[in-house]
C-alpha cells in the first residue's frame, strides 16, 4: 500500500518545489523590473515604495493564527486518513497471511473489502486535498480576511503618505498605484475588436 503519503507534507513539498524552480527566474525578473521602475521614478520624481509580502505573512499575528488553525484542521484530516490506511494494512496482512487457509468465497470477500477500503480512502484524500478540496477551501476561508487587512493597510499608507506606487518586493506585483498610471482602458481600446470577441468566451481572466 505505497499509494498513501502524508497529505500535509506532500502539499508543502509541492509548493516548495515549485518555489525553488521559479526562484532564480523571479529574482532575475525582479532585478530588471526594479531597475526599470527606479530609473523611471528618478526621472519622473515619483514616490515609490515596496513591501516584502512574505515577511508580512510570517510576522503578522493574524496570518500566524490562520496558519495554525489550518495546520490543526489538516492534522485532524491526516489522522483520519491514517486510520483508514491502518485498516487497509490490517486487511492486506490478513489476506497475505491467511490466504491458504481461507475458502475461495472468504478470500474474495476479504479482497472486495480491501478494494472498497482503498477506494474510500482515495475518495477521502481527494475530497480533502484534491483540487477544490476542503483543505484549500479552508485555506481561502482563513486567509482571505488576512489578505484583505494587508491590502487595506497598503492602500491606506499609499494614500496617506502620498506614494505613487507600492510594489511587492517578493513578487514584483503592483499593490498600489494612482489611477493616473492605469492604462488598462487604453490597452482595451487598442486591442483589435475581433480578437476581443474571439477571446470573450473563455473565463479565468488574463492567461499567465
Amino acid at each position: 500500500m505505497d499509494w498513501f503519503k502524508s497529505p500535509h507534507q506532500d502539499i508543502v513539498r509541492k509548493m516548495e518545489d515549485k518555489t525553488l524552480r521559479n526562484l532564480f527566474l523571479i529574482r532575475l525578473s525582479l532585478v530588471l523590473f526594479f531597475s526599470v521602475i527606479m530609473t523611471y521614478a528618478t526621472q519622473a520624481q515619483d514616490k515609490i515604495a515596496y513591501v516584502d509580502s512574505q515577511r508580512i505573512l510570517t510576522t503578522y499575528p493574524a496570518a500566524k493564527d490562520a496558519r495554525n488553525k489550518l495546520d490543526t484542521e489538516n492534522n485532524t484530516w491526516g489522522q483520519e486518513l491514517q486510520k483508514m490506511q491502518q485498516e487497509i494494512k490490517t486487511i492486506q496482512n490478513q489476506l497475505d497471511q491467511q490466504s491458504l487457509l481461507l475458502s475461495d468465497a472468504k478470500r474474495q470477500e476479504k479482497a472486495d473489502e480491501l478494494q472498497k477500503l482503498i477506494e474510500d480512502a482515495r475518495k477521502y484524500q481527494n475530497q480533502i486535498w484534491g483540487e477544490n478540496g476542503e483543505f484549500f477551501r479552508k485555506q481561502r476561508e482563513l486567509m482571505q480576511p488576512v489578505y484583505v487587512a494587508i491590502n487595506e493597510a497598503i492602500n491606506r499608507i499609499g494614500e496617506e503618505d502620498g506614494y505613487d506606487m507600492i510594489i511587492d518586493g517578493s513578487s514584483g506585483a503592483l499593490l498600489f498605484a494612482k489611477d493616473d498610471y492605469d492604462i488598462t482602458d487604453q490597452v482595451i481600446e487598442t486591442l483589435p475588436e475581433e480578437q476581443i470577441n474571439q477571446q470573450a468566451a473563455p473565463s479565468g481572466g488574463v492567461r499567465r
